[in-house]
């Protein structure tokens, strides 16, 4: 017997969150007998999952969108731009149906309406089974996953518009989180991304409720996540935390190698005006004194954040204190970008807007600063002898990371000649040479 079975394209942008979300809409579309297509015009449908954080995402998403409609005609959109609806259909009238995030049960529906799942005579017997995150389709390799513990976020900072697209902060159970943690170990992901819209929220919203794993119920509370996924055994790496006085706790299971360390903490600012400007959370906290005592637990974590130069109201004085915080912080890697005034963001309401030139400057100069301060740090790090994860091997040989370094946003440690290891190895390197944002070693002898 024949089957036809209908492939659907799939295209995800933005960040891992999104990326998650990407993930289990295909997971329960494979469940049902769909196939992805690796390009348009071996898809039969193209499902869209699009970015609305920045005005340059939105642009980028509605590109997308009208290459997807050029060169297959049959385009579904979804993600954080699905709420402005009539701006997409404005520019693309095609477009077949349109979703918010997180609306997964919906984008099947409409996959289902427009391209209707296969009929299998002997497995459409079999009831429906639960999938669970884990089992299904990954669009990270296969040693590497992220691990989405809550959606939504609970604060209003101006210059954000994510909880107008994901809502309230909605934590996971942490027994359901865990569960799906061991499954991803059990099946050889040698590393965890924990990720959320604020970390170190986790459970707040449903008051820390207990839940069951491995024998024993557990706090839905971050500390506690970090001390159950310490026990897995593998590379467990936190991002999105915002620096709430309860973070210190974490650092000891980092010097103590149960986690990894190295700390994802978005300051966005150092100026106490600006940060209370941005409403930011945390913001009056002496962060300085506490990255001090961060490292004299743990000698060797690693920070990093993002910052936005260019704020409504920026002075002169205000973007140099932000380079003064630099200097004395000394982070490890760092992001910055230009204010971008985000349709429907509060801040684009505040008074003194920087001109666009004046912005531009100062990233260039706060970039060149950090830029200084990372080839120093990682030029302290040659002679050193660290484990790192291998990504990928070509001809020349192996492309991997630190413990300093998360894919995609990091730097990477080139190994020459080591064309025998494979990706997802765990291997020991002398790091030999260094830049501003990678290293070159070789293998331990």
């Amino acid at each position: 017997m024949t089957i036809n079975t209908p492939r659907v394209g799939f295209v995800s942008l933005g960040c891992p969150k999104a990326l998650v979300d990407s993930e289990r809409i295909l997971t329960q579309l494979h469940s049902e007998g769909y196939q992805t297509a690796a390009s348009y015009q071996d898809a039969d449908l193209v499902v869209v999952n699009t970015c609305g954080f920045i005005d340059s995402a939105v642009q980028e998403s509605l590109e997308t969108i009208g290459e997807a409609i050029a060169e297959n005609g049959k385009v579904i959109v979804t993600g954080c731009l699905g709420v402005r609806e009539s701006e997409i259909r404005e520019q693309h009238p095609k477009v077949l149906q349109i979703t918010g995030p997180q609306a997964y049960q919906a984008v099947v529906d409409s996959v289902h309406t427009h391209l209707p799942p296969p009929h299998n005579p002997f497995t459409h017997l079999i009831p429906a089974q639960g999938i669970k995150p884990a089992q299904g389709i990954k669009l990270t390799p296969k040693h590497y996953a992220y691990l989405k513990i809550s959606e939504g976020c609970n604060h209003r900072c101006s210059f954000c518009i994510i909880p107008s697209m994901r809502g309230n902060l909605v934590s996971r159970p942490i027994g359901e989180v865990m569960a799906e943690a061991e499954r991803l170990a059990e099946a050889g992901v040698k590393e965890l991304l924990v990720i959320s819209q604020d970390t170190s929220a986790y459970g707040t919203d449903i008051k820390y409720r207990a839940d069951a794993w491995n024998g024993h119920h557990w706090e839905t509370r971050f500390t506690t996540l970090a001390e159950a996924l310490g026990q897995l055994g593998i590379w467990v790496r936190l991002h999105y935390v915002y620096p709430y006085p309860h973070v210190d706790s974490v650092i000891p299971l980092m010097a103590e190698r149960k986690i990894l360390p190295y700390l994802d903490i978005p300051f966005q600012h150092a100026d106490q005006r600006i940060l209370k400007l941005m409403k930011r959370p945390a913001a009056t906290e002496n962060t300085l004194q506490r990255i001090l005592n961060w490292r004299e637990i743990c000698p060797d974590i690693t920070l990093r954040s993002t910052f936005i130069v260019g704020f409504p109201g920026e002075t002169e004085c205000e973007f140099e204190a932000l380079l003064d915080f630099l200097d004395q912080a000394q982070l490890d890697r760092v992001g910055c970008f230009k204010y971008s005034p985000v349709q429907g963001a509060a801040a684009n309401e505040l008074a003194d807007p920087v001109p666009e030139a004046v912005k531009e400057d100062r990233l260039q100069r706060f970039m060149q600063r950090q830029a200084e301060i990372s080839t120093q740090r990682l030029r302290n790090r040659i002679g050193n002898c660290e484990t790192v994860l291998v990504d990928e091997v070509a001809t020349e040989g192996a492309v991997a990371r630190s413990r300093s370094d998360a894919p995609e946003i990091d730097g990477q440690v080139f190994i020459d000649g080591a064309t025998h290891l494979n990706p997802g190895d765990w291997v020991e390197i002398i790091i030999e040479e260094s830049d501003a944002h990678d290293l070159w070693g070789s293998l331990e002898s």
